[in-house]
């Protein structure tokens, strides 16, 4: 059977089955993806993601104070009450070395706990790039397939994400000149071709990129566009996001 490398945008509504025996990797950009490797780059001990707010208070009462943030935002601002929201510019070594941080936004961790039951799940963002493209190619060489999963603004297509996922592929598309494409993985490895070029310019004439500069957060598509800021990858297992090779906390 040939191998899949499949692209989606927004949550994928699909059955556990169509992950297993796959690698999938979540990407949201603006600014999920980015913020968690940014998070565990400095030190944070896990992320653990929720769908809502209300979930994130209630376990936030089970741990002790001294070792966990909330995290989160909607409509791009910070939760009234958590103690950070989802810039990158906030998860500093100081902030958040050794912690855990309960996290919730809009789009990223929707779409990060709609993929459980793949073989693995990894978040990229063009921040660790490199270190993303490093596991699809270690996926590659043991035959198994890829999905990509594009968050997405508010349920819809974001350029910015589709890029990213572009970009991933066009690094492995020599390894997988057999596999089996679907047409949106055809699509994104076109839109990083055209539009690729400038990162920075790219995400900030986006839908997103400029509500998010609108709403004073400029200096977070500047870091969102950074390439291989962090040499790190994000895996979800087991209801929580730690680096790939740590240990996880049980």
């Amino acid at each position: 059977m040939s191998v899949r490398v499949d692209v989606y945008f927004g949550p994928a509504t699909l059955p556990p089955s169509e992950w297993q025996g796959r690698v999938v990797v979540v990407i949201d950009v603006l600014r999920a993806s980015t913020t968690m490797a940014t998070a565990l780059a400095h030190g944070a001990r896990a992320i653990i993601p929720f769908e809502s707010a209300d979930d994130a208070v209630a376990r936030f009462k089970s741990f002790d104070r001294s070792e966990v943030l909330l995290a989160g935002e909607r409509r791009m601002a910070r939760i009234s009450g958590f103690d950070l929201g989802n810039s990158p510019a906030e998860f500093t070594r100081e902030v958040v070395e050794g912690k855990t941080i309960l996290m919730t936004t809009t789009n990223g961790t929707a779409a990060l706990m709609a993929v459980q039951g793949a073989t693995e799940i990894v978040l990229g963002a063009f921040v660790n790039l490199s270190a993303t493209v490093a596991v699809l190619r270690h996926a590659i060489r043991n035959t198994l397939g890829i999905a990509v999963v594009c968050a997405g603004s508010e349920r819809q297509f974001a350029m910015e994400d589709a890029v990213c996922a572009g970009r991933m592929l066009r690094a492995v598309s020599r390894r997988l000149a057999t596999a089996h494409w679907n047409d949106a993985a055809r699509a994104v490895v076109a839109l990083d071709r055209r539009y690729g070029k400038d990162i920075e310019g790219c995400l900030r004439d986006t839908v997103h990129g400029r509500a998010l500069a609108e709403a004073g957060f400029s200096g977070d598509v500047a870091l969102a566009a950074a390439l291989d800021t962090h040499a790190i990858v994000p895996v979800y297992a087991e209801r929580q996001v730690t680096p790939l090779g740590r240990p996880r906390r049980r």
